[in-house]
């Protein structure tokens, strides 16, 4: 089976600062990739890349057999981003923002009002379709910036935090779409980190740190190869980072000495 995203040999530096040390990786339709690592390990890089927003690296990036340089604007025609932070612009509607989203994917206009009309609706902001942005919670935003990635019906979708100012109701809904959206044949690009979320969501988990990929397989295999433990814990096992007990100890100190 081909992949849709085949990665080889990534590397991408930021001035003297190789972030991306050679990243291969192959990733198949109706996958759901959990995409994790620390602060700093490439991973905002690495979705950068895959959507287009950086061209300035070195390796092969195809998708969908199309070469991401070459052909950019092809590629980001098959991708839905779905970036962390829900940067809108607030003096629109919903309403207004998603049919011009619309518009950039050459959506019909029909097409266009039906699915803003239904995803609205399941996303419960029905009534404020046309109510202008710059007065609804971070909540309310992300599911208008959700319902813009998927507008489109892209068949390769980069969730980048996408549950960030989601109430727990709004959670479960985007956990169960994502597992939906991947036995319709979807490939989903996760990142997060939120462990308990990717350890569930996730039938293939990479893990990354300083630009290396340390840990590829699904959540039962890294089980059995660090032991049988949580994603949180094989997380902190392989990047070092274990002595969270320790510093939560320093950090009560401030308080009782």
């Amino acid at each position: 089976m081909q992949p849709v995203i085949s990665i080889k040999n990534l590397v991408k530096n930021y001035g003297n600062k190789q972030v991306l040390k050679g990243i291969n990786l192959d990733v198949y339709a109706g996958q759901v990739l959990g995409y994790i690592g620390p602060n700093g390990a490439g991973k905002s890089t690495t979705v950068k890349i895959l959507c287009g927003l950086l061209g300035d690296y070195e390796g092969e990036v195809k998708v969908k057999n199309y070469d991401l340089k070459k052909d950019t604007l092809a590629v980001k025609a098959m991708i839905g981003y779905v970036p962390e932070q829900a940067e809108l612009y607030d003096v629109l509607t919903p309403l207004e923002f998603l049919k011009l989203m619309g518009s950039l994917y050459n959506l019909d206009e029909t097409v266009c009002m039906n699915r803003i009309e239904k995803m609205m609706t399941a996303f419960g902001l029905q009534q404020q379709l046309n109510q202008r942005m710059d007065s609804f919670s971070k909540g309310m935003k992300q599911k208008v910036l959700i319902a813009s990635g998927l507008l489109h019906n892209p068949d390769i979708i980069i969730l980048d935090e996408p549950l960030s100012g989601l109430d727990a109701n709004s959670v479960i809904i985007i956990k169960e779409l994502i597992d939906k959206l991947a036995k319709e044949g979807k490939t989903i690009f996760y990142c997060s980190h939120m462990m308990d979320v990717v350890e569930k969501v996730s039938d293939r988990i990479i893990l990354i740190n300083e630009g290396v990929v340390i840990a590829d397989g699904s959540f039962e295999e890294l089980q059995q190869q660090e032991g049988n433990t949580s994603l949180e814990k094989i997380f902190s096992q392989l990047t070092g980072n274990s002595n969270g007990e320790s510093v939560a100890d320093d950090l009560l100190r401030a308080f009782n000495e």
